[in-house]
């Protein structure tokens, strides 16, 4: 249904367009699947959140540079961030893409951003937020790809995700996460969130 009224929205807009519709099923074999080139990818975020972090991880992979648009409702605030992190220029919801998706292409074919202000904003402050909690409570130790691995679980993202926002393998972000546990004296992923959470809670 989107891919019809993603053809109307665009007729008049001069952009060329390749529609491509991708079935759930195939969420596993995303991160390999071969994508038509294009300078602008438009990806529509109904699927589920590891499907969409695995199309976005492959065309990073064979399109760097490109400009990233997702399209979705009912998105959490903490996958925007997600979303904006891997490299997203763009997030509307299905109603703002009726009334401004090609003027949003043409600013991000542009080099530019389509992001709420008010979300935008936030996404700074969370950037800024994380990277102070980790200088305050991460141990001494901790190496920049272990902090890196900790921002991700904080966000309660998968290992396949993390992996794929790191640009490693699963079984490096497995490694990783077992020395988080160890140097945090934790057993557990559920336990490692909550000590973060508790001393993000004493800092305030």
């Amino acid at each position: 249904m989107f891919i019809d009224g993603f053809r109307r929205f665009l007729s008049d807009s001069g952009f060329q367009i390749v529609a491509q519709q991708l079935e759930p099923v195939l969420a596993p074999d995303l991160g390999y699947l071969e994508v038509p080139r294009a300078s602008v990818y438009v990806i529509d975020a109904y699927a589920q959140r590891q499907a969409t972090a695995a199309l976005l991880g492959n065309i990073h992979e064979h399109n760097s540079g490109v400009g990233l648009l997702v399209v979705g409702d009912n998105l959490k605030e903490a996958d925007s961030y997600t979303l904006l992190r891997r490299g997203i220029k763009e997030i509307l919801n299905y109603t703002e893409a009726r009334e401004q998706l090609p003027n949003a292409l043409r600013r991000v074919a542009s080099g530019g951003f389509w992001v709420p202000r008010h979300l935008l904003s936030r996404f700074v402050d969370f950037i800024l937020n994380t990277d102070r909690w980790q200088r305050r409570n991460s141990p001494a130790e901790l190496s920049q790809r272990e902090q890196q691995v900790l921002v991700g679980l904080r966000e309660k993202l998968a290992n396949k995700e993390v992996a794929d926002r790191l640009h490693i393998s699963e079984r490096t972000v497995k490694f990783h996460v077992s020395n988080l546990f160890a140097k945090f004296g934790v057993r557990r992923r559920a336990d490692l969130i909550l000590l973060c959470c508790r001393r993000d809670g004493a800092a305030r």
